[in-house]
């Protein structure tokens, strides 16, 4: 950051008084510029034909970077003046045109090495009528067996469903909460 967003003034990156950690603050009018971690929200939409059938995971392949052509969840940035759950159904319908019924906050991912909290909830797929949205190249149901697990796009997607199928099998669904830290280099 270079100029204050509201004089248009040159700013400083220095700790502010009454501060510990360095701060984006304006050399005219001294609004200091608070940087805080992106909220991304989006859901593991689950379909059940009945109890006698495997369940199904939709995944979407992206049709934007990053990881064009990769699968993921739906999910996508929060937007201000929205709730969590409404931030995850609002990605499934603009990214799989698909109907969900949120069940309970399923994922919870800190990565801080990009100042990034993803958030998943469990959903209930209400129907099979979706298809790929503006940023999918194709939306579909997957097994646990057909899973493109070499084609997934982030490591929080990948971690996400293998607790899912292992949380299947005993059929109780814990809040996970995990810290993905970069290694230091």
């Amino acid at each position: 950051m270079k100029f204050c967003s509201a004089c248009g003034s040159a700013v400083s990156h220095i700790v502010p008084d009454g501060d510990n950690r360095l701060r984006f603050v304006c050399n005219q009018c001294q609004l200091i510029h608070y940087q805080n971690p992106r909220i991304i929200t989006g859901c593991l939409p689950v379909y059940v034909a009945d109890k006698q059938t495997e369940a199904t995971v939709l995944l979407c392949k992206r049709a934007i970077q990053p990881r064009k052509g990769w699968w993921t969840l739906p999910a996508g940035f929060l937007e201000n003046g929205e709730t969590t759950a409404a931030g995850a159904i609002r990605e499934t319908q603009e990214e799989a045109n698909a109907n969900i019924k949120i069940q309970n906050l399923y994922s919870l991912y800190s990565l801080p090495h990009i100042s990034q909290v993803y958030m998943f909830f469990r959903a209930q797929l209400l129907d099979l009528n979706f298809s790929p949205g503006i940023e999918s190249l194709e939306v579909k149901l997957f097994k646990e067996s057909e899973i493109p697990w070499d084609e997934l796009a982030f490591p929080v997607i990948s971690a996400t469903l293998k607790y899912y199928f292992a949380d299947r099998k005993l059929d109780t669904y814990p809040t996970r909460y995990e810290e993905i830290i970069r290694p230091s280099s």
